[in-house]
């Protein structure tokens, strides 16, 4: 593709990618159809997006946001071990019960909402007596 600036993905994330997208739960449906086409403030959200090595429900590269949707099949380990890893490439992840984006869309869209408007860019200052 001319003009891109990222390498191209590992073949088989992409398609690991490209498989959720079309086996989508009912909560990752619902909840992609809010936030789609800058439905939610205009925020653009990329749905299975892949951040190698792992594919996250939902992302939004301006505020470096994930959503993440939890069904019965999700591990606490894993989850617990992945989210630290988005967090060490500084994105904020956020973890929703599919059952919560069912039967409370609108207080996830919100609390989505205030994380990405309350979300800071800029880098965390270093420790007194280090840099400059």
């Amino acid at each position: 593709m001319p003009g891109r600036n990222n390498p191209p993905l590992p073949t088989r994330t992409h398609e690991q990618s490209l498989e959720l997208r079309r086996s989508a739960t009912e909560a990752e449906l619902g909840l992609w159809y809010h936030l789609r086409a800058g439905r939610l403030n205009g925020l653009k959200f990329r749905r299975q997006h892949p951040i190698p090595p792992y594919v996250v429900d939902f992302y939004c590269a301006a505020k470096k946001l994930v959503v993440e949707l939890d069904g019965s099949q999700h591990d606490e380990v894993v989850d617990h071990a992945r989210t630290r890893f988005l967090e060490a490439q500084g994105m904020k992840v956020l973890r929703y019960w599919d059952n919560d984006v069912l039967q409370q869309t609108d207080a996830v869209l919100e609390a989505i909402l205030s994380a990405a408007e309350n979300r800071t860019l800029t880098p965390t200052p270093l420790p007194a007596g280090e840099g400059l």
